[in-house]
């Protein structure tokens, strides 16, 4: 268990973190009035004070907030703690998404002492629930509410565009979070390849969720381009699902032959292209998802790949 020793906040970015001593954190948001909240997966930094200590230890005059963190903790060294690892302080429940951060630029902490730890000290989370959080609340390790996360991205021209509303997307969310699954993203994209791909990469390399839904964009139009920006973000190609899932779509509707949907990995996010239509969605998703756990649990190192 640990102490919160300092809640910090910068209302504008480049200007160093201050101790305002309690502070409201906001759902996937952050920190309630500082510079770096944001819809990301960054909302959060958290610093471990007993660091902190070793480094004033050191000669080095640095006030809380100094290296950029929200929450300085003592008790606990975050980054032994892996991604995903959940924290709950009163009502707030934070999920760490990043150990450490590349310094592109050396900030004014290494100018003054030639070092900053919060390169390799600090971690970064996502608030799953927020609430306040106060100079001597205890901080500590708690249980995910949940047991996958996931992202989906709706491929559509008239959709990006607002010209046509998109009942896919909120129909794969109302699906898949009552069978276990975070949704941390959900956006509506053009029908172009490199968006499209440009983002799966984001989702799966910087948000690292354990699988992407997309919708639309696998068939023969000249502007279906959802397979191909999936096949280009992908490290190993996983073709049973897509498979399964026209084989059953064949048994409601020939024209599930017309599908050049694919399923693969990127590391260890699994991307799966679900169909345009929010019927087709909700046929697809219902036949694979009570597999798609299993699958998960094997990609994450947590099942074995033993025959029932």
């Amino acid at each position: 268990m640990g102490r919160v020793v300092a809640v910090c906040i910068s209302e504008k970015k480049g200007t160093a973190k201050q101790n305002v001593g309690k502070a409201n954190f906001i759902e996937n948001w952050g920190v309630e009035k500082d510079a770096h909240a944001g819809k990301w997966h960054r909302q959060v930094s958290l610093l471990s004070h007993d660091e902190v200590e070793k480094f004033r230890a050191r000669g080095a005059q640095v006030a809380d907030g100094a290296f950029g963190e929200n929450l300085l903790v003592e008790g606990f060294d975050f980054k032994s703690f892996p991604v995903g690892t959940i924290f709950t302080c009163n009502d707030v429940v934070l999920e760490i998404t990043q150990i450490g951060k590349k310094c592109h630029s050396e900030c004014e902490i290494f100018h003054q002492v030639g070092d900053c730890i919060m390169p390799r000290e600090g971690v970064f989370a996502r608030v799953l629930v927020g609430g306040e959080i106060k100079v001597g609340d205890e901080l500590q390790v708690g249980v995910k509410p949940y047991q996958f996360t996931a992202a989906i991205v709706t491929a559509s021209d008239k959709g990006s565009k607002g010209e046509r509303e998109d009942k896919s997307g909120p129909a794969i969310r109302e699906l898949i979070e009552p069978a276990g699954y975070h949704v941390r993203s959900e956006r509506i994209l053009a029908d172009d390849e490199e968006s499209l791909y440009q983002e799966l990469v984001r989702l799966a390399d910087e948000e690292q969720v354990d699988v992407i839904f997309t919708t639309g964009g696998t068939g023969l139009s000249p502007r279906d381009n959802t397979p191909e920006a999936t096949l280009r973000a992908a490290t190993k190609n996983v073709p049973g699902i897509a498979e399964a899932i026209r084989a059953y779509s064949l048994k409601i509707t020939p024209r599930a032959m017309l599908s050049r949907a694919v399923s693969v990995m990127r590391g260890k996010t699994l991307i799966i292209n679900l169909p345009g239509s929010p019927k087709a969605v909700k046929e697809s998703l219902e036949y694979i998802l009570p597999t798609l756990e299993h699958g998960l649990e094997i990609m994450r190192g947590e099942a074995g790949e033993c025959a029932r």
